[in-house]
């Protein structure tokens, strides 16, 4: 499918669904509105809340401190990830000891260690940081280990036959395997990281999106909700973009889908 196809089926989805929220909460349907306006809002209502956000300039102070609590978070779960991933798929035996414990750690509901991480770090920005930390650090790990793991018993025996040392190995086989399985779970970090700061700002705190959006919650201002989780998805959209560019940078020497098919 050609790239213009793709972009126009995709802005097709989004025009029919936003149409269709518009008539399920604007025309009644048997008497009644299948989705009652005060529940769902509507399409108009939330993007006059967009509009006068930004109009008003009051987004881009609450924008600034979720980026900068998203990245922080992203960052540092992502190189802690990769470094942990790459020394435990190295080391079998660190591994072994500690892989209950890292399925233990894993398990626990993030949720649950917003208030924590706040008791310990106060209200500021590093509570929300390393809640996303949290999020991204295991997703990234789990990946990283398995890209390194999933190395070609035949391509590692041919690497070591020709002389490699292990810096070669790391740098022409290892890495390589595990960059496809990094960027995989790069791009679902990404909105982990935005979540973990987004969600420690809706429990405690004086700006961002997330204190946005509870302050909406709070006064019943459906609309407000719907335009803070909009931006927020189109927030998500930019950093993820920035991220596929990263990848087709690194990765150029990958075949495209299909390639090499008779």
């Amino acid at each position: 499918m050609r790239r213009v196809q793709l972009i126009v089926l995709q802005v097709l989805v989004a025009v029919v669904s936003i149409a269709l929220w518009h008539a399920l909460t604007t025309y009644p349907i048997f008497g009644r509105t299948l989705l009652p306006p005060f529940f769902f809002s509507n399409p108009l209502d939330v993007a006059q809340q967009v509009v006068a956000w930004f109009a008003s300039g009051v987004i881009w102070k609450h924008l600034w401190v979720t980026l900068i609590e998203a990245l922080l978070a992203f960052v540092i779960g992502s190189v802690g990830g990769v470094l942990v991933g790459f020394w435990f798929a190295r080391q079998p035996r660190v591994a072994a000891v500690f892989d209950p414990y890292v399925k233990m750690v894993n398990a626990l509901p993030r949720v649950v260690l917003a208030p924590i991480f706040t008791l310990w770090l106060g209200l500021g920005i590093w509570s929300k940081v390393a809640l996303g930390v949290t999020l991204v650090f295991f997703i990234v790990f789990f990946n990283v280990y398995q890209g390194v793991k999933e190395v070609s018993p035949t391509v590692l025996a041919n690497a070591r036959m020709l002389g490699m040392s292990e810096r070669q190995l790391m740098r022409h086989v290892y890495w390589p395997s595990a960059l496809s399985w990094m960027f995989s779970s790069l791009h679902t970090s990404v909105g982990f990281a935005v979540v973990g700061a987004v969600v420690g700002e809706y429990l405690g705190s004086a700006a961002g999106l997330g204190y946005l959006i509870q302050q909406a919650e709070g006064v019943f201002d459906v609309a407000g909700v719907f335009a803070g989780m909009f931006v927020l998805a189109a927030f998500v959209i930019v950093i993820d973009t920035l991220v596929t560019m990263v990848e087709k940078r690194l990765l150029v020497w990958r075949p495209a889908v299909g390639e090499g098919r008779p």
